[in-house]
Parts: structure tokens; sequence; C-alpha cells
């Protein structure tokens, strides 16, 4: 029995995240020509911290999808309604006001979004919750600008009708509903750095993590069909993780890592990949499923304790802060193009 790799739940959070991923590019570009048409300097200020944030918070989603690990499309019907606001937004038909009240109802999806994935994640997998954890800043942070925006509006709303400025006590009114949702979210607010800042280290760590909450989920199921779940995602992900330290990472280290031990992490994973198409091939049902996974666990716990306790020295030691980064986009880039090759295939 050959185990199924897609898993329809998962995939439907992925088509989300997508969504998510196209909503986003559309409000970076209508902040933009928002702040070009806008002559109110208090206004225009706001907009373009709201637009700082959203261009930090595409990364956050870009890594979020990438740890993610399944790759998908925006809906059909997501694409047709961002290319119909897209027009009206680059038009000249709608007010100020009409503009940023589309702007505000795609902060308003952003949001919804943003908790249903979450709300799913908790169905659906422990795996799922810390791939997406990340998304927690962006959801705060779109519920902070939709009660920005309804100042925005209301001051727009009464100058186009009266010809006169609103009451500026709106603004009070605004900072207060968001300090009340900062201190709600706590910590999760003043994580304010693009992900893309993030280290090497860290983006592996990350995915060493998930791992092994799937190592752990498949361990605590007895349904074959959880099992199967699990279990497709592990493949994905640990192929894929693999393939890219092997394009980046270790060529990157073999310098002063040493040649032994980068050749060690090449045959580590050589056996991984054979243990993970024998285990492809088997029955979820089986008595001996489990026994290779284990197995599997095994070579994949002890490859996570090399790397973590003496690569990540080495790369401490020998790369800046900026080569380590680098090589963290260089690796999430090619996690990303051969999760599509996969889900192409």
């Amino acid at each position: 029995m050959v185990t199924t790799l897609d898993d329809a739940k998962r995939t439907a959070i992925a088509t989300k995240l997508a969504d998510m991923k196209a909503i986003q590019n559309l409000i970076i570009s209508n902040e933009q020509r928002l702040i070009s048409a806008c002559d109110d300097s208090e206004i225009s200020g706001r907009l373009q911290e709201m637009l700082n944030d959203d261009q930090k918070n595409l990364g956050i989603l870009e890594t979020a999808i990438v740890q993610y690990g399944v790759q998908s499309e925006p809906s059909d019907i997501v694409s047709r309604m961002l290319d119909k606001i897209e027009e009206m937004m680059s038009g000249s038909e709608l007010s100020m006001y009409e503009k940023v009240f589309q702007h505000e109802l795609l902060k308003h999806q952003q949001v919804m979004t943003g908790l249903l994935i979450h709300k799913a994640a908790q169905q659906v997998g422990a795996d799922v919750e810390a791939a997406i954890g990340p998304l927690n800043t962006v959801n705060f942070e779109n519920r902070a600008h939709q009660e920005q925006l309804k100042g925005v509006l209301e001051s727009l709303g009464v100058r186009e009708l009266t010809g006169q400025e609103a009451d500026q006590g709106l603004w009070a009114r605004v900072q207060d509903a968001v300090a009340a949702m900062s201190g709600v979210a706590g910590s999760v607010l003043t994580q304010s750095s693009d992900k893309s800042d993030m280290n090497i280290q860290d983006i592996i760590r990350m995915d060493h993590q998930k791992v092994r909450t799937l190592f752990m989920q498949i361990e605590q199921s007895n349904d074959p069909q959880k099992i199967q779940e699990y279990f497709g995602q592990l493949y994905k992900d640990l192929s894929v993780h693999a393939e890219a330290e092997e394009q980046v990472v270790y060529p990157a280290v073999r310098p002063f890592y040493g040649e032994e031990d980068t050749q060690e992490l090449y045959d580590e994973q050589a056996q991984m990949k054979t243990l993970l198409e024998q285990i492809k091939s088997s029955d979820p049902s089986s008595s001996q499923f489990k026994d290779t996974v284990q197995q599997l666990k095994d070579i994949v716990l002890d490859h996570v304790r090399q790397e973590e306790n003496t690569m990540f020295a080495a790369i401490r030691n020998n790369c800046s802060s900026e080569q380590s980064e680098k090589m963290a986009t260089d690796f999430k880039a090619a996690k990303d193009r051969l999760q599509k090759e996969m889900a192409a295939s």
C-alpha cells in the first residue's frame, strides 16, 4: 500500500494561506496608492505605519507558508474578487472615503481568514499549529489596523459630507482600542522583526521542532487514517528539508565544518530518504509501520543532535549575522521551490 501524501484538510488550509498572501499583496499595493493620494499628513502618516507593518507581515506570511509545508494557489473566487478590488482602487470612480472603506473590508477579511486558519489548525494537528504560530503577529496587527481605519473613515467621511473636520476626540478612542488589544495580545504585538531576519539556525530549528511533533503524533495515534496523514506530512517536510540543506547549507558549511563531519550529514540523510520510501510503500495499519517509523526517528533525531550541537556552533563561530541570515533566506527559497515542485508532481 502506497501512503497518500495529500490530505484534504491540510490542502484546504494551504489554500487559505495562499488567499492570505494574495490579499496581503493587495493590501500593500492599496496602502501605497492611498498614501500617494492623501493630502492629510496625519492620515498619510498612519497609513505609512500600516504599510511598514504590512510589508513586514508579508515576510511573516511567506515564512509560515514555507514552514507549513503544503503549497497551494489562491482560490478562484478570491482571485476574482482581488482583481475587481484592484480595478476599483486604481480607478477614479471611488472617492478617498470609499477606497479606504474597501481597504478596511480587506483588513477584516484578512483577520477572519487568519483566525479561521488557527481554529482549523487546532482540529488538524499540533504540527500545523506550530508551523503557523507566527501568524499570531499578523492577525493581531491587522485587527489593530482595523481600529485605526475606523478613525480614518470617520474623518474622511465627515470631511467629504460637510467640508468640516470630525471631532478630534475620535483618534483618542481609536488609540484606546488599539492599546486595549495590545494588552490582550501581550508580547505577540511586540514581535516586530521580519522573519527574513532570522538566521539559518533559527529556521532549521523550527523545522526540527515540527518534525519532532509529527513523530509524536504518529506514536500517539492508533487511527491508520491519521497515521497516514501525519506520515504524509512528515515525508514532505523531511524530503524538502533534506534537499534544501544539501543544496544550500552543507556546501556553505563544508569549508569550516570539515569534510568528514559534513559527509556524515549527507550519509545520514541518505539513510533517512531510503527509510522514507520504504515507509511510504507500506500499510499504516500494519505492525511493522510504526517499527520502521521508530527507526527513522532514531536516525533523524541523531542527525538533529549533530546539527544543533556542532554544526550550529560552527556556523556561529565562522559566519557573520548577515551571512547566516542570507543562508536562511536562500534555504527558505529552496524549500519554497521544492515544495512547489512536489505539489506539481
